[in-house]
């Protein structure tokens, strides 16, 4: 019998997912879950045939290049691969491979979640219940901005985009989006696409961000786009921090043209920007939107029947180099 492949599962994943990882390969597992170096992925990399990451190991050029030649295909526990600078590994013949698909529904329910918590002042309301302050009630008391029929613009009409597309029509609003390209018909589904960000800030009540962080979307929400919404509009994002120029976000949120922000990530994670505690119509989570039990088991059954296929002598699903 052939010698199992050696993996190393750089974080600690589900038990269904290294239950089966141990069964079929060699594993190293980090089951501290602690953090990695540079210098700790490159030393490592002399010891395994496979690396199955998550976003929290990078893998940038200066890292590739130093990379022992055993590795041959890094599995990722994610569906974001802007940890990995995929032309550099591709450089290096490792393939690349991420778990698109299976998170969809988890990350989506995570933005509707933000969407009407943040729109619903859910922040400012639960710390009048924790601390014992409600003492007042009259027509006027806590006031938010109402979801239901409203304009929802979504960037990035992918899977995830489309799925909370989904969830959006079950409130009656009316979709609208901007996409590298446009969609068919029948995935389409009658949200209205609009050519240019620019153009679909303007009628965005509310904004989701659904598309992925490259060198042409970092930053993409700046002063210039945000002073595009509408006065009072509700921002939410579930996709990377880097997508959003956070001080813009601040200067927005004070000037009342963003109402309420509802963020599941940030330009720095761990720990977040502090800036947003100050801000009671900003709901915040640390970077949750796909963790569920039974995401989390999918994710790390797609990364396996990647490496299953690779060492199967055949191109993986999910290949990206």
């Amino acid at each position: 019998m052939s010698k199992k492949p050696t993996l190393w599962i750089t974080r600690k994943l589900s038990d269904a997912t290294l239950e089966r990882a141990a069964r079929d390969y060699d594993v190293i597992i980090n089951h501290e879950d602690g953090l990695h170096t540079a210098t700790d992925i490159i030393a490592m990399s002399a010891k395994v045939d496979a690396i199955m990451p998550c976003h929290s190991e990078i893998f940038d050029a200066a890292v590739a290049a130093k990379l022992d030649p055993r590795v041959k295909i890094i599995a990722n526990h994610s569906v974001g691969v802007d940890h990995c600078d995929l032309e550099a590994l591709g450089a290096r013949g490792i393939m690349v491979t991420n778990t698109p698909d299976v998170l969809s529904d988890a990350t989506a329910d995570i933005a509707m979640l933000l969407m009407l918590g943040a729109a619903r002042r859910c922040v400012e309301g639960d710390r009048l219940m924790r601390t014992g302050e409600w003492d007042f009630w009259s027509p006027s008391f806590m006031v938010g901005k109402q979801v239901s029929r409203a304009r929802l613009g979504i960037v990035g009409m992918g899977r995830v985009g489309q799925v909370m597309a989904k969830r959006a029509r079950g409130f009656d609003m009316e979709v609208h989006y901007y996409n590298r390209s446009r969609l068919p018909d029948e995935q389409e589904m009658g949200a209205t696409y609009h050519e240019t960000v620019e153009d679909l800030l303007g009628v965005s009540d509310f904004l989701s961000l659904h598309c992925p962080a490259t060198p042409e979307t970092t930053g993409m929400m700046n002063d210039e786009r945000f002073a595009l919404l509408p006065d009072g509009a509700v921002f939410v994002n579930t996709a990377r921090g880097a997508l959003v120029d956070e001080d813009a976000l601040l200067a927005a949120l004070d000037s009342g043209k963003v109402s309420a922000a509802g963020l599941d990530c940030f330009v720095a994670e761990p720990g977040g920007n502090p800036a947003f505690s100050k801000y009671e119509n900003v709901f915040m989570l640390p970077h949750i939107g796909s963790a569920t039990r039974a995401t989390r088991d999918a994710m790390g059954f797609r990364a396996l029947d990647n490496l299953d296929a690779f060492f199967g002598g055949k191109t993986p699903l999910d290949s990206l180099t």
